[in-house]
């Protein structure tokens, strides 16, 4: 093993139920009911693929951009100021750099919200590689993002790159990509999900994939 591919939002931050809202408060702006729990079934996919789930494609091609611009625009002014950390994220940062692996970030926000999230994390010093929407024409559960992360860890061989997340579209993704999968069930993510998903382990959060880590894939490969 020489490099681990983080998704962010519910793998190292607390931001799913946020993300949530969100969703929910930028479809009822636009006289679009829907349900919270379902909606945050559909949370780590981006934007393009999430709206299909509630909306049809005629009403995407006419306003999807005009809703995902209202959605980014009020979870940056009313939901990022709330979200936080995941306990022990650098410090699971700081073992994977001491056991000598390089450190990559692959998420379906904007560029300027991975920088943020960096920010948050605290972690920036520590992350080698930085993939986002931006690298990407589709969200996941397509592999494209994973596929940016890999040609930017050049030189290394897929074999030799692990992908955590905390869904099944992250696991979907990375396997498309021909990459294996950590999962952890931050996120909220049920366990039989994640398995059924293609995840060869599965933690609970970052500090216990940090108390694992000497009997963890990052180390044994």
């Amino acid at each position: 093993m020489r490099a681990v591919i983080f998704d962010i939002d519910g793998t190292l931050l607390d931001s799913v139920d946020l993300h949530a809202r969100a969703w929910v408060e930028a479809f009822a702006h636009f006289g679009v009911e829907t349900d919270e729990a379902e909606v945050r079934s559909q949370i780590g996919k981006g934007g393009d693929e999430l709206m299909p789930v509630f909306l049809p494609k005629e009403r995407i091609a006419r306003e999807g951009t005009e809703i995902e611009t209202f959605r980014s625009d009020l979870f940056k002014a009313k939901y990022l100021p709330e979200v936080r950390s995941f306990p022990a994220v650098r410090p699971l940062f700081e073992r994977i750099r001491k056991a000598g692996l390089t450190i990559a970030l692959a998420s379906s926000g904007k560029g300027p919200e991975v920088e943020r999230y960096q920010d948050i994390l605290g972690i920036a010093d520590l992350v080698d590689v930085v993939t986002s929407s931006d690298d990407a024409e589709r969200s996941k559960p397509h592999p494209d993002i994973f596929e940016a992360a890999v040609r930017k860890l050049d030189g290394l061989g897929k074999d030799e790159m692990i992908v955590i997340g905390d869904t099944p579209y992250d696991a979907e993704a990375a396997s498309k990509a021909g990459l294996r999968t950590i999962g952890v069930l931050c996120g909220g993510f049920p366990e039989a999900d994640l398995s059924a998903a293609g995840c060869i382990a599965i933690y609970r959060n970052p500090q216990d994939l940090l108390d694992g880590f000497e009997r963890s894939p990052l180390a044994i490969g």
